[in-house]
């Protein structure tokens, strides 16, 4: 193995086999676009949908400065956002609230059902919150010991109606395997009644799990609970099906 450093890049060559060479460096725009265009021909296939398109908000001053501006994307029914910034002068003005719901309305114009975004807990969670999304995860590490907040909404639903639960759900002790495969296949009919199954935890011994699940009315709830396909899953399992605990909560 050699190692040398690529010219004009701050990269290096860490090494050759079968004729190829593998280098490791910084920024490289010809790099991303090729790669860009790979996973989207990728992942048009997979899917069946070439619609992907970038989704963007600039709001400027009487002079034609920048107040501020958003980023995002819209594809197969989804929306993200990238980036958002109001300038420091204009913030507390509104703007961020005004962008946002722009860049929804843009979305819902183009198809989409529902919008998911990312903000350091420095940044600006409790205003998406605020704004009708909910949390679906973080990632901690961040330095300065801050976290990574994950959010989602639904542009069809009221996020006012929405009901969000935790269940534990205890298996029985002589049927754990049989508990899981029917844990697997009622979860999989929740999104027949506007239900959506944000988190999904197992203790150790596979006896308990913890879902975190969110419908977007309580409507919702009651048809999934009264649903003829899961009545006749229970129905098979008899007194070996599962048993659980609901508990109704919210993003705090």
């Amino acid at each position: 193995m050699t190692t040398e450093n690529a010219t004009g890049t701050g990269s290096a060559d860490t090494g050759r086999a079968d004729g190829a060479t593998m280098r490791v460096g910084g920024a490289d725009a010809e790099l991303e676009a090729r790669i860009g265009r790979e996973l989207t021909a990728f992942n048009n296939a997979a899917t069946d949908t070439d619609d992907e398109a970038e989704l963007s908000v600039r709001v400027t001053d009487a002079d034609g400065e920048l107040v501020g501006g958003l980023t995002g994307w819209t594809w197969g029914g989804r929306a993200g956002l990238n980036t958002m910034w109001v300038r420091a002068d204009r913030r507390h003005q509104g703007w961020g609230g005004r962008m946002l719901r722009a860049a929804e309305e843009e979305a819902r114009r183009r198809g989409c059902t529902e919008i998911s975004v990312s903000s350091f807990s420095f940044q600006a969670p409790g205003f998406y919150r605020r704004h009708g999304y909910s949390d679906t995860g973080i990632r901690d590490g961040i330095p300065g010991g801050h976290v990574d907040h994950h959010f989602w909404k639904s542009l069809v639903d009221d996020p006012a109606a929405a009901l969000r639960l935790v269940a534990l759900v205890e298996l029985a002790a002589d049927a754990v395997e049989a508990g899981q495969r029917y844990e697997d296949q009622v979860l999989t009919l929740l999104g027949r009644h506007g239900g959506r199954l944000e988190r999904r935890l197992r203790t150790g011994d596979g006896r308990t799990e913890v879902h975190v699940i969110r419908f977007a009315s309580r409507a919702g709830h009651d048809g999934y609970l009264a649903d003829p396909e899961r009545a006749a899953l229970r129905a098979r399992l008899g007194d070996a099906a599962p048993t659980a605990r609901l508990l109704e909560v919210h993003d705090v």
